[in-house]
């Protein structure tokens, strides 16, 4: 007898079956984004977090989505593809001519963007790590890296976080460690796909306040050496809950995949480029992964490219295919992250990030003495996120509340999402002004204040 699946507590983001997202769409979905939401609806396979969908746009510039019926929305969500804001004019030339001078290049060649591009990376990315694929997604650029490690090491087990969004393919969602991607009907996944509960002093799997990240590598350390066949270790280096690792944290987890001969991966898709306020994320930890993943911003916002950049001892597939996609060598796509990255660092879009995300933390704690229903303000850059509690003492997650929230800012012009069901977490893009944070930063405290009072919260 089949067995009945139940819905997945929510994790990667905020579902689209939500009462509060009825209510909204009744007040702000007009006749004409209806008929083609309806029609949208009709012809797309239903997944969570995204069809049926939330509105319709018409029109993505800098910092701001515009829907159906020209109200204007700044993007704090973004699906963390928006570091130089939408439509940036300089990306817009650079594809337009790429595409006029070469559009297209068959696989079997390259071509100079593409290696210009892998050069680039090699520069900019930590340590040693210096060979490149591309790859169309970021969830292919997971896979990729799980074939890396399967050849290097002879080992097919791998150790990453419950909880880790890493990707939608069946490698991917293996490693990953969120119900809404594996349970259910899902499996069989991959054999031998290890998990620890993450670290996070504010909400863990051991019921702790502090100290969390000791426990974890403890924990880490030993599941490398009883399992003693794990190939790679991958994670998020900051994850995008968000929660912040500890110091020490991440050189402990290096020297333990050191001392057991496994492969630590980075996941740096929504971390990388900037959005932590460093180029990337485990810079702040000064730990070299063997193996760093891009990809969401790499295209600008504007093309989807994601890229694998390894040591130079990882290259040991060539007798194999191990990423050979039709688009691996992209010339159009490739020219789109070059210009994404240039413009990132003439811009000096990475320091404005730790400038402008500081600030932001500020203002967020200083909201929480004013508003019950925070519990703890975290982040890093322009990746932080607020999570509300029922009771500060227990800590209860107030995941109805933050629904709420959710869309009292969306009426009044700021989108963002919700994450682990009570994390409002935002991710604006690199490009957003003081004033823009300031006015984003007014939404959310009005939006906290009005469903504080409507649910009884001082």
């Amino acid at each position: 007898m089949m067995q009945e699946d139940t819905a997945p507590a929510g994790a990667e983001g905020d579902v689209n079956s939500s009462p509060n997202r009825a209510t909204w769409a009744a007040d702000y979905i007009e006749p004409e984004a209806r008929a083609l939401l309806d029609r949208d609806e009709a012809a797309f396979l239903h997944q969570s977090v995204s069809t049926p969908c939330l509105s319709v746009i018409k029109k993505a510039e800098g910092i701001w989505i515009e829907d159906a019926s020209g109200r204007r929305y700044m993007d704090f969500h973004g699906n963390n593809v928006h570091h130089i804001g939408y439509g940036h004019p300089r990306l817009i030339e650079a594809v337009t001519k790429q595409m006029a001078d070469l559009p297209f290049a068959p696989r079997r060649f390259t071509c100079e963007p593409a290696v210009t591009l892998a050069e680039k990376l090699g520069a900019i990315t930590p340590g040693d790590l210096s060979k490149v694929l591309f790859a169309t997604g970021g969830s292919d650029a997971v896979e990729i890296a799980l074939k890396i490690a399967r050849m290097k090491t002879g080992r097919f087990k791998t150790l990453s976080f419950w909880d880790a969004f890493h990707g939608a393919g069946f490698g991917a969602s293996s490693v990953g460690g969120e119900e809404m991607f594996r349970g259910g009907r899902h499996g069989p996944l991959l054999p031998g796909t290890e998990h620890v509960p993450p670290f996070g002093d504010y909400r863990n799997a051991w019921g702790v306040r502090e100290g969390s990240a000791e426990i974890c590598a403890n924990q880490i350390r030993y599941i490398l050496e009883k399992e003693g066949d794990i190939g790679a270790f991958i994670a998020e280096p900051t994850r995008a809950v968000p929660y912040i690792p500890d110091p020490g944290f991440w050189q402990a987890v290096r020297q333990a995949c050191d001392d057991h001969g496994t492969l630590l991966i980075f996941d740096e898709i929504p971390t990388g480029l900037g959005k932590t306020g460093r180029m990337f994320s485990c810079e702040y930890e000064g730990v070299v992964p063997d193996i760093l993943l891009l990809g969401k911003a790499l295209g600008g916002g504007m093309l989807p490219i994601s890229a694998v950049v390894a040591k130079p001892e990882l290259d040991v597939t060539g007798d194999y295919a191990i990423g050979h996609y039709t688009h691996e060598k992209n010339p159009v796509t490739t020219r789109a992250a070059l210009t994404t990255i240039e413009i990132i660092e003439e811009e000096g879009l990475v320091e404005h990030a730790a400038e402008l995300g500081g600030y932001a933390l500020e203002r967020l704690r200083e909201m929480r003495q004013r508003h019950a229903l925070i519990g703890d303000v975290r982040g890093r850059g322009f990746l932080f996120g607020v999570e509300l509690v029922m009771d500060r003492d227990s800590r209860a997650p107030a995941g109805e509340a933050a629904d709420q929230v959710l869309y009292a800012a969306l009426a009044k012009g700021l989108s963002f999402k919700t994450t682990m069901g009570n994390v409002l977490t935002f991710t604006p893009s690199l490009v957003t002004s003081q004033s823009e944070m300031d006015l984003a930063l007014d939404i959310i405290e009005a939006s906290l204040g009005e469903v504080g009072q409507r649910l009884g919260f001082h």
